[in-house]
């Protein structure tokens, strides 16, 4: 990088002002990301200075900061308008994410227009996405849960040319951000087998999968990591061992399921349930506790969504443990992946969220008690 020359200072500058200006100026002359080293040499301001003014820029939309650590200009002149269409309410975990992605959006001064898709509507859901194609959105992003509506909406979105990010239900041509669920699903089938272990010697007699009909099949793959986390701790489980119902991703169409099968099943009956999502998995409780054999069995959810946190507090509940999203951090991520699309970077076409198994021992590590 060929060393920017710092000009003599005139009565009325500012020091810092200027040290800014010179490391933009170097960013952008430079014509690809650079590093704090490169910067520090190019520049000849003191490494502690770069970095906090780095950061400063950063914040204020005038560079970015990639995932290596480098940085890049970005199109700070232009404020960027991003569509988001999605269920925006019913359940925390939609709340949490409209909540941190609206956050997010204004603190790196993004246009976020969001337009509230009724779950399984798919009238609503096209209607707003032609809404954003019609007010040239720049970056759509998109959280559907249901499926077969995300790829109607998803081809809309192509079609005029607005790329997509969706979350949570991967859609082909879209930039994917939510969880591995594969790796999801492994962590609570492995969470269920050692409660095996530890409570009944490694011994059940049914694992009951919750799963929803609504989901996309790349989200089943829940279903794959959970038996593959109860391969790894209990051995082989066989298929004539596998129940599978459909919770559709609701408490009470879970409970009903999870009901009926307890009166077909013969008492005692040591079971392992995994809920596709918390929902599913209270739902599930919910009819073990009405039928009286609650103490039957283990239960482990998905998102470690509020509804399940007072559950998992409960030294005597069943729900065992939940795998967590943290839907509440996801907005500053997608804020960054739609600015990286937006200013045409290269981005990955995946990008992963970091899960942890929460249990009673670790909940309140990672959301405190609230205060009374």
């Amino acid at each position: 990088m060929k060393k920017t020359v710092p000009q003599p200072r005139r009565r009325y500058q500012v020091g810092t002002l200027e040290k800014a200006l010179d490391l933009l100026e170097a960013i952008e002359a430079a014509g690809s990301p650079c590093g704090v080293q490169e910067l520090t040499r190019a520049t000849g301001v003191q490494r502690t200075a770069v970095y906090r003014l780095l950061s400063t820029l950063e914040s204020r939309g005038y560079i970015l900061r990639l995932a290596d650590k480098r940085y890049t200009v970005s199109a700070r002149r232009k404020r960027f308008t991003f569509g988001f269409v999605a269920p925006l309410s019913g359940n925390s975990f939609r709340e949490d994410l409209y909540r941190g992605l609206r956050d997010a959006a204004e603190q790196a001064r993004v246009d976020l227009q969001a337009l509230d898709n009724a779950e399984g509507d798919s009238e609503a859901a096209l209607q707003n996405a032609q809404t954003m194609i019609d007010r040239h959105v720049d970056v759509a992003i998109m959280f559907q849960p249901v499926g077969s509506v995300g790829l109607v909406v998803a081809d809309r979105f192509s079609a005029a040319g607005i790329p997509l990010i969706a979350v949570e239900a991967p859609v082909p041509g879209a930039f994917y951000f939510g969880a591995n669920n594969y790796q999801a699903g492994r962590l609570a089938g492995a969470a269920l087998g050692r409660f095996a272990v530890d409570r009944w010697a490694g011994a059940y007699d049914r694992v009951v999968l919750v799963e929803s009909s609504l989901s996309s099949p790349s989200v089943q793959a829940r279903v794959t990591g959970v038996l593959e986390g109860l391969r790894q701790v209990l051995g082989e489980v066989p298929e004539s061992r596998a129940i599978h119902l459909d919770g559709r991703a609701h408490m009470e169409e879970s409970q009903r399921g999870v009901a009926d099968l307890l009166r077909k099943l013969r008492k005692p009956a040591r079971l392992l349930i995994s809920g596709f999502n918390d929902l599913a998995a209270l739902g599930a409780l919910r009819a073990l506790r009405e039928a009286g054999r609650e103490e039957d069995a283990a239960i482990a959810g998905q998102n470690a969504a509020t509804e399940s946190h007072a559950e998992l507090r409960n030294p005597r509940s069943r729900l065992i443990a939940s795998v967590a999203y943290f839907p509440e951090r996801y907005g500053v991520k997608l804020v960054q992946l739609g600015m990286s699309v937006a200013n045409r970077e290269a981005v990955p076409p995946a990008v992963y969220t970091g899960h942890v198994l929460l249990t009673r021992a670790n909940i309140d590590q990672h959301y405190p008690r609230p205060r009374k």
